[in-house]
This record gives structure tokens, C-alpha cells and sequence, in this order.
């Protein structure tokens, strides 16, 4: 098992703000939600591709050099 990596995207001329995540090999994009805190923005993008990777469990996040990483625990 892989770890994920979410990162924050800031907003350019043609897209709005994202996260990105990625275990390495895929990459997805999930827009910012403005409803959310920044935790919890990382927390549904890890979300989204743990869905898109068919990966279950129960997962850990820590923060380093603005970028947050995502581990599953047994």
C-alpha cells in the first residue's frame, strides 16, 4: 500500500483552486471547497482517490512542508 499526498492548488486564469492527490503513479483533482476548513479539504481529496482506488481502511494524516500525507493504519 501506497501513501497519498495532497497538495493545495492555487487558483490560475482558467481553474478555480484545488487539491491534488497522489499515490506516485495517478493523480486526481478535486476543487476547493470554501465550506471547508483546510484538514477537511485534504481529508475529501484523499477521499476521493482512496474511492478511485477501491483502497478501504482507516487512514492517518500528517502535515510536511505544506503538503499532507495520508497512511493507512491497521
Amino acid at each position: 500500500m501506497k501513501a497519498i499526498r495532497t497538495r493545495f492548488m492555487g487558483p490560475t486564469n482558467l481553474k478555480g483552486s484545488r487539491i491534488s492527490a497522489t499515490d506516485g503513479d495517478k493523480v486526481i483533482y478535486v476543487p476547493y471547497d470554501h465550506a471547508l476548513n483546510i484538514d477537511g479539504n485534504h481529508a475529501l481529496a484523499c477521499e476521493a482517490f482512496r474511492l478511485k482506488m477501491n483502497w478501504v481502511g482507516s487512514w492517518k494524516a500528517g502535515w510536511f512542508n505544506s503538503d499532507c500525507y495520508h497512511v493507512r493504519v491497521e
